[in-house]
């Protein structure tokens, strides 16, 4: 059917894989003849990529799904996403939703929009976890300088704390050369930088044969690309390999994010995580031997099942130790399904609270130190945002973030700088962008 003539508008709520998927979701829109507009305005569908990590998630994508219905009560709501496999019928008993769609179905939505009337029951459309096996590729383009490309969906580690495996399905992916392909379609757009992301980019080729390695050393050759940055990778597969490039490369960028979760021993047992806090610590000394001036985030949470006062302690002071850059902090959500919700010992939402915060701190303690370490220092800045109507932003190749006054002409551009000041809301200043 031709859409021509119609709207239709997208949020996107989560990680940056859905970032990647929501583009080309809205991709398939423009093929039959939509105009893709501002969420803000009135459309005709409006489409909520949902996510569904914790209950904060959950809360925040109803809050999305009632505006969408507030926009225009006439338009069709279609909501997809991780809230949507999970808990379909909950998020079908959202009023005004009129389509509730799978991890399988959401690529397809075109194929299900017939005449765009309001549904007077709601159609729920998911397949079961056990029959989710398609891969479809994915890149983000249209809304950011830097593009988020899709390599691999999907996990096979079931975490105690986490319902992703439940969402997404298995560990699956593309093979390399069609993955270099959607790199170089990324390229031609006009990015200039890449940030891989997946489930578990680490996981890369359990369904081709292939492997993560070989996967960076083809993008690595792809023309016309200037920086390529890695995602989330779990310890466990950041192998010694892929340390020894990313110190060698001239587009892969000095930055690793490193899933920790907790930093005792004792606690990553109970959320089945595949490595030791010993394995954790060998990883951060080898960067920082190889590539010491590497920015390296690490995620943990705070207040898990089982974390006693003195496993918290343990896992603050373990990470006080490393020579880390950030932490992004997560307070422990209940999950349904999981199998941390049979841990005896709970912890209190407040000591929940507590201990994120205190986590938080850290993180900005460790970030200061690693900005006032590289001050003085020239660097090549990749200029990406407008902040307000007199600044814009850039991310140094070791991801420092830099603000200047807004130059229109700087956006997308790279240039090299000497890093001057910490500002006051945490950025850093430079001398010039000559």
């Amino acid at each position: 059917m031709d859409y021509k003539g119609k709207k239709a508008a997208f949020y996107t709520l989560g990680c940056k894989l859905n970032f990647s998927e929501t583009s080309t979701i809205a991709g398939s829109f423009k093929e039959v003849g939509f105009e893709r507009v501002d969420f803000e305005e009135k459309a005709d569908v409006y489409v909520i990529n949902t996510c569904s990590v914790t209950n904060q998630g959950d809360k925040e994508s109803r809050n999305i799904i009632r505006r969408a219905v507030r926009n225009n009560p006439d338009a069709m709501v279609i909501v997809v996403g991780c809230y949507s496999q999970l808990k379909p019928e909950e998020v079908g008993h959202i009023e005004g939703v009129d389509m509730v769609l799978g991890t399988q179905e959401k690529f397809h939505i075109p194929a299900f929009l017939d005449d765009l009337k309001k549904k007077e029951i709601t159609e729920i459309k998911t397949t079961r976890l056990a029959d989710i096996k398609s891969y479809h590729k994915a890149f983000s383009w249209g809304d950011r300088t830097r593009s988020f490309l899709k390599i691999q969906d999907g996990c096979d580690y079931y975490c105690s704390f986490c319902t992703i495996p439940y969402a997404r399905g298995k560990s699956r992916n593309d093979n390399i050369q069609n993955t270099a392909a959607e790199a170089k379609k990324a390229v031609d757009k006009g990015f200039k930088e890449i940030i891989l992301t997946g489930v578990n980019i680490g996981d890369f080729g359990k369904t081709t044969g292939e492997n993560f390695l070989n996967l960076l050393k083809a993008l690595e050759n792809v023309e016309g690309l200037k920086r390529l940055r890695l995602g989330s990778i779990e310890p466990n597969l950041l192998k010694d390999e892929i340390i020894e490039l990313v110190a060698g490369s001239k587009v892969i960028m000095p930055h690793f994010h490193i899933p920790l979760q907790s930093g005792s021993d004792e606690v990553l047992s109970l959320m089945k995580r595949k490595y030791s806090t010993g394995l954790f610590a060998k990883r951060i000394n080898q960067i920082r031997e190889i590539v010491p001036h590497a920015f390296i985030g690490v995620d943990v949470i705070a207040g898990t099942n089982g974390e006693t006062e003195e496993l918290f302690k343990q896992s603050y002071d373990f990470i006080n130790g490393l020579e880390i850059s950030q932490l992004h902090a997560f307070t422990y959500s209940e999950r349904s399904g999981t199998q941390a919700l049979k841990i005896p010992w709970k912890v209190e939402n407040e000591d929940r609270k507590r201990r994120t915060q205190m986590y938080i701190n850290l993180s900005e303690k460790k970030l200061r130190a690693f900005y006032v370490k590289h001050l003085g220092t020239q660097q090549t800045v990749l200029f990406e945002e407008q902040i307000k109507k007199d600044k814009i932003l850039g991310f140094t190749e070791n991801y420092i973030k830099v603000e200047t006054s807004h130059d229109e002409g700087l956006v997308n551009q790279m240039k090299k700088v000497t890093l001057k000041s910490i500002l006051p809301n945490g950025n850093v200043s430079m001398d010039s962008a000559g």
